[in-house]
């Protein structure tokens, strides 16, 4: 391991220990697979769900594939899942669907994420993903050394309107999925009348389900009260 990569790995196990010893009753889990961390895949729920899981690709702000993605599935506590499969029963019958881009974030992720924000020489994505910020500004408050993904009970989702034929497409929320800036907020004043109408249409069928907004990101969801909010898992997606 070069200098480099070690004052990386150095960096990630301190802040995650860190992380830990502010909240000692967080654990992770030794499941090592998703059938024993109770994780169910969503499209047992709903076999056409839109996916568009980003950290099993190179589309997504760290611009390769994501570590622990190691297919593009939708893992989910069961609560979770039947929480989503219903939002999506509901929306369809106004004309809506979901598209989902993340949900279950092995921790090993999380590290990757970390070695990606130390790294300031790889600036790839800046125009895309965080434009107004310094690289080493998303540590804390958009990336942390822990991630309530990886507890199974969140999820990043869009919402899509569909016409005839079930053609179905994106509504304009104002910026793209993991766009590190203050028009990402829910409530952003700068976004448009219509960009926050269609925000809070997608909070509205959130909160109908179950799930609460995390107010920085209009794409991020929680199931309200989570099932097992102290424990973390790092099962792979496969």
């Amino acid at each position: 391991m070069n200098r480099a990569a070690l004052r990386v790995a150095t960096l990630t196990a301190t802040l995650v220990a860190a992380a830990c010893a502010s909240s000692p009753s967080m654990q992770v889990a030794p499941a090592a697979t998703p059938h024993a961390a109770g994780l169910v895949d969503l499209r047992a729920l709903v076999a056409d769900i839109d996916l568009d899981m980003r950290y099993a690709g190179s589309d997504n702000f760290v611009g390769a594939p994501v570590d622990g993605y190691g297919a593009p599935r939708c893992y989910l506590l069961a609560p979770a899942a039947q929480a989503i499969a219903r939002a999506e029963t509901a929306l369809r019958a106004e004309g809506y669907r979901l598209r989902i881009f993340d949900c279950y974030r092995p921790a090993r992720a999380v590290r990757h994420f970390i070695a990606w924000a130390q790294d300031e020489a790889e600036q790839s994505t800046k125009a895309r993903f965080y434009p107004a910020l310094d690289k080493h500004a998303l540590l804390g408050e958009y990336i942390s050394p822990t991630s309530g993904h990886s507890r199974g009970a969140t999820i990043d989702l869009t919402l899509m309107r569909c016409e005839a034929g079930d053609v179905c497409k994106p509504l304009d929320m104002g910026t793209g999925f993991d766009f590190f800036d203050p028009l990402a907020n829910t409530d952003s004043p700068r976004a448009t009348p219509q960009q926050r109408a269609n925000r809070n249409r997608l909070r509205d069928a959130m909160q109908r389900a179950g799930l609460r907004n995390y107010p920085m990101e209009w794409w991020h969801y929680t199931l309200d009260p989570e099932p097992a909010p102290k424990t973390f898992f790092d099962v792979p997606i496969q």
